[in-house]
């Protein structure tokens, strides 16, 4: 076991499966993008949105096949940088790549699916999965499990990035939906679930002991001791939700300000003689 104060392995995971997953995902995105510029013009697609979705497919790269991968092994903290980057960053910037120009080969397959879901296409459950999947696997026995067991640890993976991804389409998704979240609603959705999320990571940060005995038998690297990595781990959490949760209302202020003075617009329009 190396001494404490030695170098954590920082090398490369070239695992085949998140590779090739992300290089046939973004060969699709940007064969379609391509399409549609070429059909439409470059002005139906604005380059910004391929960037946003490559840069969202960067972050699982980082999250998976960099060294973040490796560190998590070892140190908490990373660990809880890995979970975050599936949960938030990936999915936001992914689904600004889409359109409805974009989706629209899949637009009519979506909606009827969304329908036969029932319930599990309504916000409110997208909330819930999102803060028990946090909340679950925070618990010291499935968290020490799936560092233990890689499939665990794949099925870990997929549940946030799962979570995420559904939680962040009620509120980005560009196709129409019967559950679409409107009003204030959109804020409700974010405050309430990033508050939750919240507070895991303030009890994380503020737990008297280390509550995950994988990470208490791992070498101390970086000078931090179990309790110390747990305390940071949570502090990541914690602000990351409240920036997300900031710079999110920000924009949803701003979009439900744009849609009112779309609607009065179109009510003088129709209001002249």
């Amino acid at each position: 076991m190396p001494l404490a104060g030695a170098s954590p392995d920082a090398s490369w995971n070239l695992e085949p499966g998140a590779l090739v997953l992300v290089v046939i995902v973004g060969y699709a995105y940007l064969r379609r993008w391509r399409a549609v510029r070429a059909e439409a013009g470059t002005l139906a697609l604005s380059g910004w949105r391929a960037a946003a979705f490559l840069a969202g497919l960067g972050c699982v790269l980082v999250a998976l096949v960099s060294p973040v991968d490796r560190l998590a092994e070892q140190i908490l903290t990373m660990h809880m940088v890995q979970h975050l980057l599936l949960l938030d960053l990936a999915p936001v910037l992914c689904l600004l790549g889409l359109t409805r120009v974009l989706l629209r080969p899949v637009t009519r397959r979506v909606q009827p699916v969304e329908r036969r879901a029932g319930p599990l296409a309504h916000p409110v459950f997208a909330a819930v999965f999102y803060v028990a999947t946090m909340w679950a696997w925070h618990v010291p026995a499935l968290y020490d499990a799936a560092l233990q067991h890689a499939g665990i640890h794949v099925l870990e993976h997929f549940c946030f990035a799962t979570a995420g991804g559904l939680y962040w389409w009620h509120l980005l998704g560009p196709i129409r939906s019967p559950f679409r979240l409107s009003g204030l609603a959109p804020i409700g959705y974010m405050v309430a679930t990033k508050i939750l999320v919240g507070l895991l990571g303030i009890g994380l940060t503020f737990s008297p002991n280390a509550l995950y005995a994988f990470y208490e038998h791992q070498p101390r690297y970086w000078g931090l001791s179990a309790a110390t990595d747990q305390a940071v781990a949570g502090l990541v959490m914690a602000l990351e939700q409240s920036i997300v949760m900031g710079i999110v209302l920000a924009w949803l202020f701003i979009r439900l300000l744009s849609e009112a003075d779309t609607r009065d617009l179109r009510a003088e329009r129709y209001a002249r003689p």
